[in-house]
């Protein structure tokens, strides 16, 4: 893996008015790396992509992708980036290949190199039986796996993956794990993954940066992380006539601190 970071991220702010929907965000994303951001909804991370995929202009900071800046050259950032958005955007009237096809013509590649390629990714999420199907006929896990597709078609250097999962069903959010586990084993492509899924956070990421109201909480990874929070809390309420018995509870094993609250 590349030590120089395909990302750098200084002080990135975006304001809607009075609200702070990005405040001050710092980060670097290593070459095939799997970084996450983990958060609950409004906590900034779609508009963080928004501005790195230049489709939203920052109020404040600076930020490079594969040594672009997004403010400079937004035009190369969007040629070396493949995003794969919450919703669906896929026109159902058209067919999962001419979909894909027509993602390729937006970046002006050819239709020789575009289609052979767009059957490529079909088969690589296992769609390539429904290429000549309409999208309308696709079930919602087959319409997030084209979306998958559709994202790759530029073969991006840095591949935006904005809650992938979100409003799947289990077996169909195992399946698209397992084409992003594909992704960064068998490609080393780099992936930014926004999630609320803690559960996701800790099986696909490499590092894990929790944001809330816009700023960055904590980063690291994800053992780094759950070895923070330290462990479970557990009360117990004894009888006021019962003794002090602090000393003895601190025998039991595994327990890592005790403390007496209240008056008793």
């Amino acid at each position: 893996m590349s030590q120089r970071p395909l990302v750098r991220v200084e002080g990135l702010s975006k304001n809607f008015g009075a609200l702070k929907a990005v405040d001050g965000v710092s980060f670097e994303i290593k070459e095939g790396e799997v970084f996450g951001f983990l958060g609950p909804n409004g906590a900034g991370k779609t508009t963080t992509i928004s501005m790195l995929t230049t489709l939203l202009k920052p109020s404040g900071g600076q930020a490079e992708i594969a040594g672009l800046d997004i403010h400079r050259h937004p035009n190369e950032v969007r040629r070396v980036v493949g995003v794969v958005p919450q919703e669906y955007t896929a026109d159902e009237d058209l067919t999962g290949l001419q979909n894909i096809v027509l993602c390729a013509d937006l970046y002006g590649i050819p239709r020789s190199n575009s289609k052979p390629h767009a059957m490529e990714l079909l088969k690589l999420v296992e769609l390539q039986d429904a290429a000549n199907r309409k999208v309308s006929t696709y079930s919602g896990g087959m319409r997030r796996r084209l979306e998958l597709a559709s994202g790759l078609i530029n073969y991006p250097k840095l591949l935006f993956l904005d809650e992938p999962t979100l409003g799947l069903d289990v077996q169909t959010r195992t399946a698209v794990w397992s084409y992003i586990k594909m992704l960064k084993e068998e490609y080393k492509m780099t992936l930014f993954l926004t999630t609320h899924y803690l559960e996701e956070a800790d099986s696909l990421c490499d590092r894990i940066a929790i944001v809330d109201h816009g700023r960055i909480v904590k980063i690291g990874s994800p053992d780094e992380l759950k070895a923070s929070i330290g462990g479970d809390v557990l009360v117990v309420g004894v009888a006021e006539a019962e003794p002090d018995i602090v000393e003895d509870v601190k025998k039991i094993p595994l327990l890592r601190e005790v403390k007496r609250n209240g008056q008793g």
